[in-house]
């Protein structure tokens, strides 16, 4: 049985420990709260987006822009995003998974340092990694958006997948891998926009109005498409912090409720062995009187 001083001492450790991840738990529950409410607030104009293309796709005849030609698939082009800190659960390992079952030729591009980490210790191949900070700034995100359609516009990849954790609730983040471009047709496209980061499709309502659009449909369609895969790839990133902070809120909240056990179970195990050391003491008292 170890003695009350290694016990005492495993103790004060135990409890230095749980006054970390106590402190942490509270820092990801403010951080997390921030995150989710953005990742929440960003739908409303992904739904506003969807409209608008749902009208413009109506009225078109004919459609020709390179983000909607299909072409065959050499190379596909995957954006990881992952955490730049780890202690959130298996939030990371989960997505890694994922990665590991990707068996056809691919490029990587990273968000998040656990990814660049985890893509250079598989040598995978990667083109490019990215920082974005916790506040998720649109510029920022803007630029990875923009390398990500260069690469696809040049040839260089052929397709342009998402793969990040989807945001469901404080306890569930599901790994998902979204693909993006190339574009199989506006009503897809509209179809995957009005389900914003929802299972289930929104209604739509079809608008059959006489609309006189300035510029013309093509230009709109032109510049719209690429906003559509930019405010994509930040409604993905907004996803990812919020999971990233739910998931370590959860996970340091579980470690403190285990130091909390911990402790009892060290208590316990204290007092049993003040106790027999007691015991110990009276019975070699009452011996020595005894022989005495």
């Amino acid at each position: 049985m170890p003695s009350t001083r290694d016990i005492r001492r495993r103790i004060k450790s135990v409890k230095n420990t749980r006054q970390i991840t106590r402190a942490m738990e509270l820092v990801a529950a403010s951080r997390m709260k921030k995150a989710q409410d953005m990742a929440i607030a960003g739908r409303e104009y992904t739904y506003l987006l969807a409209d608008i293309l749902s009208s413009i796709s109506t009225r078109l005849t004919e459609v020709n822009h390179p983000l909607l030609e299909s072409r065959e698939i050499r190379t596909r082009g995957i954006l990881l995003l992952t955490t730049d800190r780890g202690l959130c659960g298996p939030l990371n390992s989960n997505i890694f998974r994922l990665v590991t079952e990707i068996t056809d030729p691919a490029r990587f591009v990273s968000v998040g340092r656990k990814g660049t980490q985890f893509l250079g210790r598989s040598q995978r191949p990667l083109i490019a990694d990215f920082s974005v900070d916790d506040s998720v700034p649109f510029q920022d995100v803007l630029v990875v958006a923009e390398f990500m359609v260069e690469q696809f516009l040049k040839g260089e990849i052929d397709t342009v997948e998402v793969l990040f954790p989807r945001f469901i609730n404080t306890l569930i983040q599901e790994p998902t891998m979204v693909s993006l471009l190339p574009l199989p047709d506006l009503e897809e496209m509209v179809r995957k926009l009005r389900a914003g980061l929802h299972h289930e499709e929104t209604e739509h309502v079809v608008d059959d109005r006489q609309m006189l659009f300035e510029p013309d449909l093509k230009e709109l369609l032109k510049s719209i498409l690429p906003l559509y895969v930019n405010r994509e790839i930040y409604q993905f990133m907004l996803s990812t912090k919020a999971a990233e902070h739910s998931a370590r809120m959860v996970a340091m909240k579980s470690a403190t409720d285990n130091a909390g056990n911990l402790l009892d179970d060290l208590n316990l195990e204290f007092n049993k062995a003040r106790q027999a050391a007691i015991t110990q003491e009276i019975l070699e008292i009452a011996a020595a009187t005894a022989s005495g």
